[in-house]
This record gives C-alpha cells, structure tokens and sequence, in this order.
C-alpha cells in the first residue's frame, strides 16, 4: 500500500537535483575546514538570514543546543515558552549537557506576552540564577505552524537589549514563516542574535540544519559541534543538497500553506471535526476530533489502515503536515478518507 505521509515534513525526500549535486560536490574534511561546499553552504546562508557567519550541523536539536551552550554560562536560567520545541522534544538538553535550568512561560500563539518575558528576567540576588538567554521559535510547531510578526520580536528584542541579554530563535521552520508573511527572511532574523533552521523540512534535503550568527559566536559553537559529535568530515555531500535547498527550495513554500488550507477548510465542514482556520498559518494543520466521539489512538490507526499516516498531538487533536511530497491530489484522498471513518 502507498501511504500518504502527513505526519510531518522531515520525511521530504530530496529532489533529483539535489541527489546529482550530491554525487558532484567538491569534498574535503570539514573539521579541518577545507570542504569547499561546506564551505560555501555556510556562506550562503549567513547571507541570506543576515548573519556574520554559519555552521552546518547534522540535526536541528544539535543546533539548538549549540545555541544554548555558546550563549550561556552552566547554572544560568533561559527564557522560554511552555511547548517551545527546545523545552519539551529535545531530550533536556538544555540541562544535562549545557547545564541550565529552564523558565518557561505561557504563550498565546506561540509567544509570551512581553510584560510576562520581562518580569520573568532575573534580578541580581544572591539566590537566583542569572537570565542568560532568551528563547523564541518561529514558526511555532504547537502552535500550529503559527507565524510570529517581525514587529513583536523586535519587542522582545529591544527588551533583551537594553537587559543585555542575548536572544535565539529556533527557526526550524523560518522560511514558511517569511513567505507566510510576505517578508524577506532578514527581517524575521534581524530581530536576534541567532538562529537555527532546518534545511531537512519543507526545504527538502535529506539531512542538515544551518546555525548563524556572529563570527566569535560560530568560533565558539563550532568547537562544541566538536564535543557533540558533530564533526563530520566529507561533510560536502549533505552540504550540496542544503545550497540546492536554499537555491530552489524556499519559493515552493506557498504550495504547501496552500494545501494546509484547503485541507483544514475542508475538514472543518465535518461533523464534530473541528479546526481554527485562523491559526492555520503555513503547513500545520492541528485538528480537534474531540466532538466526533472517537478516540484519537482508534482514528489514528484507522487512518493507517488506509493508507494515511499522521501523528496525534494529544487526546483530542490530530496533527497534519503538507510538504513537497503531498499533491492536491493526496488532500483530496485525505478528506475522503477521513469521511469514510466518520461516516
């Protein structure tokens, strides 16, 4: 059986470009910097996000972490929203490896409000732990693939400044949110101090993730890439499909919001299917079964069984993910298929 895949957009393959740039690329042993693709991976995407510089990770949550290693001091606290990925699916990281404790904050959307983020910043005392890092994820997967306005990160970004403390997005998803916005990405990125994104999702490599930002701040991330593991040597051939990635990948986003809308429009006509089409942002489409009647673990099999693959968010809503290998044609059978469960 063919299934179609909407649990997420890591299962993208990579494009036919993308595989004969692989068997091109110009190698050489990345730890020692002299994989010239890597090389200019990294340039290239400093660029485009507006950044002094650039590191090719292996995964997202390395980069993440990385982010948090190099911006803080074990025994710091960091500042982040209660569902933000870095907090709930990235193993605690934070803690048993960079060594900092957690404040996390309500969110609406995704983001704390700014008066919450400011009165959660520690003031000097004997007993605390010092603020050392600002957290903030955009597109938020939680929240539904939900974009965040340039306008309130600049907020929190004039708050972290004028507290001197440092603020990193967890941009796995940045590009959605830039053509969700009708932005150039600089001006989500503009807005912090780094950023990590994935090159893996809706870009469709099939491994990598880019973490930017100054140059002492890559110097520094790129010696605990080292102590993680991630040192890689002929790095060039996942660096080959990450530049076609950033080339040719990140216009194409649109089709994928396009097809999350439709289908959430769609679904939302169902009886006892339920979904916030103003939240439907980009290419997550959180939807509430709850009124149905039906466990979410029983819809979740029943929709393997035929032939559609999804992932439950909690005990009543389903999460479905558009990308590059879902047609119009595939949303089409999705509704069909879930109309014939509910029926």
């Amino acid at each position: 059986m063919g299934y179609i895949d909407l649990r997420s957009d890591t299962v993208t393959l990579p494009t036919e470009e993308m595989m004969k740039e692989i068997l091109a690329a110009e190698l050489g042993d990345d730890v020692y910097g002299d994989d010239e693709t890597v090389n200019r991976l990294e340039t290239k995407a400093a660029n485009i996000v507006g950044k002094e510089g650039a590191l090719l990770v292996p995964t997202g949550t390395m980069g993440n972490l990385i982010a948090v290693m190099a911006h803080t001091m074990p025994g710091q606290e960091i500042i982040l929203e209660e569902s933000s990925h870095i907090f709930l699916y990235e193993v605690g990281g934070i803690a048993r490896v960079a060594g900092v404790q957690a404040r996390t904050l309500k969110g609406i959307d995704g983001l704390p409000a700014i008066d919450d983020i400011e009165a959660a910043i520690r003031q000097e005392n004997i007993h605390f732990p010092e603020t050392g890092l600002i957290c903030i994820e955009n597109t938020h997967n939680m929240a539904g693939g939900m974009a965040i306005k340039p306008e309130r990160m600049n907020e929190i970004f004039a708050l972290a400044r004028s507290k001197d403390i440092p603020i990193h997005l967890d941009g796995a998803r940045v590009f959605n949110a830039a053509n969700y916005l009708r932005v150039d990405v600089k001006e989500i990125t503009k807005h912090i101090d780094s950023i990590m994104f994935c090159l893996s999702k809706g870009l469709s490599a099939p491994v990598g993730s880019i973490l930017a930002g100054t140059n002492e701040f890559i110097k520094r991330g790129r010696k605990y890439r080292k102590m993680l593991g991630g040192g890689m040597r002929q790095a060039g051939i996942i660096a080959a499909a990450g530049i076609v990635a950033l080339d040719k990948m990140t216009e194409r986003l649109d089709v994928d919001h396009q097809n999350a809308m439709f289908l959430a429009l769609e679904l939302n006509k169902l009886k006892g299917v339920s979904v916030e089409i103003d939240k439907v942002h980009t290419n997550i489409v959180n939807v509430d079964f709850y009124e149905t009647g039906y466990k979410i673990p029983q819809l979740v099999n029943s929709m393997k069984d035929r032939g559609l693959l999804v992932n439950p968010r909690n005990s009543r809503l389903i999460r479905f993910v558009t990308h590059r290998g879902i047609n119009k044609e595939d949303i089409y059978r999705t509704i069909e298929i879930i109309k014939d469960i509910l029926k």
